[in-house]
């Protein structure tokens, strides 16, 4: 399981809020409730996505040269 599975999540993140698009017709407000289940999915996928590819890859050790020449 590499990075494939962020997007094979993305894609079905997008089928979820197309689904949104046609879900909340008969509601009172249907546009609030389209645009609160769509922008919650995007922000729960970005920040999922964002933690599983930051734990794929991490950082361990910076490699650093030395920046100053001693004199």
């Amino acid at each position: 399981m590499g990075g494939v599975l962020v997007f094979w999540i993305g894609a079905l993140i997008v089928g979820i809020c197309v689904g949104a698009l046609f879900a909340f017709k008969g509601m009172s407000d249907p546009t609030l409730w389209r645009t609160c289940t769509i922008l919650s999915l995007a922000c729960c996928y970005l920040m999922w996505a964002i933690t599983y590819l930051a734990q794929l890859h991490p950082i361990i050790i910076p490699k650093r040269d030395n920046l100053r020449i001693e004199f």
